[in-house]
């Protein structure tokens, strides 16, 4: 992992690599709404077989925006991770208020087991998440636990293979593809509103205090361009290889060159990374196609990759593109 990640992982790791309203719940719940799914449920991850034996009533959410698909399928997880930091019920502005009852905080890269089995989850939910087989094993040991996708890397778990997974982890079958065909009328919407988009390359890059970084276009924020009818350039994920980004030095930095050019700073002033001096010789920056977000909110929806992330910023974003691209 390379420093220029997501938030929290940004600060922790380094790579050598969503609809808003609250359910109603008890006190004694995290479950919410009806369900048309069938138990026992059997579920596929790339550590084994999860079966699931009833409805779950209380869970919790691990994973990268795992407690956000749960709220939006109607469900309140009892405890649930903070990855990017919102702090409060750990989700951002887009599920402002989702929660009745907030949910005990979970720490991201090293949980507190103990916390997670005095919580008594039915189930645990660590879709988008590490992959760690220690970290699989020991939750797996207080409740049955819904690992990344099989054939999935770490951390790269789709929308799509999220809200899929989780839905059928709950129950929630039905909602899942209301979620999903939501999100694909939302792109549908906004390529309709920009055909120019269509064929044209951009880059989403990171800056933290260690430099500049570009995101794979596997990537949950690169993905988000491509469903707009953007392209990755292949050099970038000829550098990444099967990380999810890519760190870059001063002599590759016009890797970030495209038609648009997208930064998100991570930690650092927005106007640190506009004024770098080998930064504005990008090409792309020096003809005035880029855009480095100084509202962290932005930044946070790129990177959470839930279906009320992205719509949140399908609303704000693509208007703003049109009027930079080159």
């Amino acid at each position: 992992m390379v420093a220029a990640v997501g938030a929290v992982v940004a600060a922790s790791l380094v790579l050598a690599g969503c609809a808003s309203g609250s359910g109603s719940s008890s006190s004694s719940s995290s479950f919410s709404g009806s369900s048309d799914g069938a138990f026992p449920v059997s579920i596929t991850t790339a550590l084994g077989t999860t079966k699931i034996d009833s409805q779950p009533k209380r869970v919790v959410a691990l994973g990268w925006g795992d407690a956000e698909t749960a709220l939006e399928l109607g469900v309140q997880p009892v405890g649930a991770s903070d990855w990017l930091a919102f702090g409060g019920d750990g989700v951002g502005p887009w599920l402002k208020g989702a929660y009745t009852k907030s949910p005990k905080i979970i720490q991201t890269l090293e949980p507190s087991y103990e916390d997670i089995l005095k919580l008594k989850p039915d189930v645990i939910l660590d879709v988008k998440s590490s992959g760690d087989k220690d970290r699989y094993a020991k939750l797996s040991a207080i409740a049955p636990t819904v690992a990344i996708p099989k054939g999935g890397e770490n951390y790269l778990a789709s929308t799509s293979q999220q809200v899929d997974m989780i839905a059928k982890a709950l129950g929630k079958e039905s909602e899942g593809k209301k979620l999903l065909s939501g999100l694909d009328d939302a792109y549908a919407s906004a390529r309709k509103a920009h055909p120019e988009f269509t064929g044209k390359s951009a880059v989403v890059g990171a800056y933290t205090s260690d430099g500049f970084g570009a995101y794979a276009s596997t990537d949950s924020r690169s993905t988000f361009m491509r469903n707009l009818g953007f392209t990755i350039p292949k050099a970038i994920d000829e550098q990444a290889g099967k990380a999810f980004s890519v760190h870059l030095s001063d002599e590759n930095l016009d890797l970030l060159n495209a038609d648009l050019t997208l930064i998100l700073p991570i930690y650092v002033d927005a106007s640190k990374a506009e004024s770098d001096p080998l930064f504005q010789k990008v090409p792309s920056v020096e003809a005035g196609h880029a855009i480095v977000f100084d509202d962290p909110d932005v930044s946070s929806a790129f990177s959470m990759g839930t279906t009320a992330a992205i719509e949140w910023a399908l609303k704000k974003l693509p208007d703003e593109f049109a009027a930079k691209l080159g």
